[in-house]
Parts: C-alpha cells; sequence; structure tokens
C-alpha cells in the first residue's frame, strides 16, 4: 500500500517542505489563533485538518477529476470559496475586540472555527487538483489498489501539515493573548485578522487558474 522506503522518504521531504511553505492554510491558522487564541488556533488547524481529509477521499475516488474536466465547475467552488472567506472577513469585523469588558465569547465559537476552516479548504478548488497531480507520482500499481495508495498517501499529507497548522495556530494563538492585554491593540486584531480573510479571497478568486 505504500512506495518503496527510498521514494517514501523523497515523499515526505516533500510534502514537509511544502507544508512549511506559507499558504492559505497556515494563513487561517495564524489568523483564528491571533484573534481567538491558542485553542481556536489549534481547533482551526483540526478543521483544515477534516477538509483536508475531503480532498484526499475525493481524490481517491477520482472525483477530483471532475474539477480538472470542468472549468465552469472549478469556478463555481472557487467563487463560493471566495464569498465565504469575506463573509468571515465581515463575521470578524463585527466581533467584539478581545479584551474588552463585557465581551462575551460566542457560543459555540471553537465550533464553528473548526466548520470555518473546513468549509475554506473543501472550498479551494486548488488543493484538489494539487492532490491530483502530486499524488500519482508517488503510487505504484504493483504495490496494490491504486485509490487505497493515493487515500494513505494523502493522510500522511494530511497528518504532516495538521501538525505544522497546530504549531502556528497555537504560536499565533500566544501572540494574540500578549496583544488582547491592550485594547486598542486588540481592535486591530479584527482588522489584520479581516485583511487576511480578505487577501485569502482575492487570492483564491483572482490568483487560481482555471484547468485548461
Amino acid at each position: 500500500m505504500l512506495p518503496d522506503p527510498s521514494t517514501l522518504a523523497l515523499f515526505m521531504a516533500a510534502v514537509l517542505a511544502l507544508n512549511l511553505t506559507p499558504g492559505p492554510d497556515m494563513l487561517f491558522c495564524f489568523a483564528a489563533g491571533v484573534n481567538r487564541g491558542r485553542v481556536a488556533g489549534a481547533v482551526a488547524a483540526l478543521g483544515i485538518g477534516a477538509g483536508t481529509l475531503v480532498h484526499t477521499a475525493a481524490a481517491a475516488l477520482g472525483l477530483a477529476g471532475l474539477l480538472l474536466a470542468s472549468p465552469l465547475a472549478f469556478d463555481i467552488v472557487r467563487y463560493a470559496g471566495a464569498a465565504y472567506l469575506v463573509w468571515l472577513a465581515w463575521k470578524t469585523l463585527r466581533a467584539p475586540p478581545l479584551g474588552v469588558a463585557g465581551a462575551v465569547p460566542e457560543r459555540r465559537s471553537l465550533w464553528r472555527v473548526f466548520v470555518h476552516g473546513a468549509v475554506t479548504n473543501v472550498l479551494n478548488p486548488k488543493v484538489a487538483l494539487f492532490f491530483l497531480a502530486f499524488l500519482p507520482q508517488f503510487v505504484d500499481p504493483a504495490a496494490g489498489p491504486v485509490a487505497l495508495q493515493v487515500f494513505v498517501l494523502g493522510m500522511l499529507i494530511n497528518l504532516s501539515g495538521t501538525l505544522v497548522n497546530l504549531a502556528v495556530g497555537a504560536g499565533a494563538g500566544g501572540l494574540g493573548s500578549v496583544l488582547a492585554r491592550n485594547p486598542a491593540i486588540s481592535g486591530i486584531q479584527r482588522y489584520v485578522t479581516a485583511t487576511i480573510f480578505v487577501g485569502l479571497a482575492a487570492r483564491l478568486a483572482i490568483g487560481s487558474e482555471r484547468p485548461s
């Protein structure tokens, strides 16, 4: 079910390098951590992981190929993802700043952070296309069912990425807790977080090339 040890080592080295490169998922976890705290940053990473699990299953089942074959489907998914990120930016701006007296955490806020992370990842078609382009390079048809190999390799990517994002989200939460002690700076945090979300939305809507 796995490639030979040398190929697997090359695969994991490439995966770690990719996961350590700042991207939309890492920025989302950073924003969640800075704006809501360590736990929220970690929960955001778990939400991203849940979304990546969907992409892994889709790649294993061949569903990601639909995005590659249909420019319209690709555009629908990416514009929905961009709109969702803009909505998150608006929600962030409306929320009370951390550190303000009387500010009450939103009920089920951690669950919402998890869901936001998962939905943001699922609605990024570039993740699906990455899985479709990257994983087959390390699949050996002689080693067993291809779909199973793709799923296992995808899970290894997900595990590595989740660990990296957990560190980023929790670390950003520590920074956020320090900044939140100053109400003025706490207010700025919301605008920084909203700006990150809007930037990610623009990157998704404008910077994503449609499959030809």
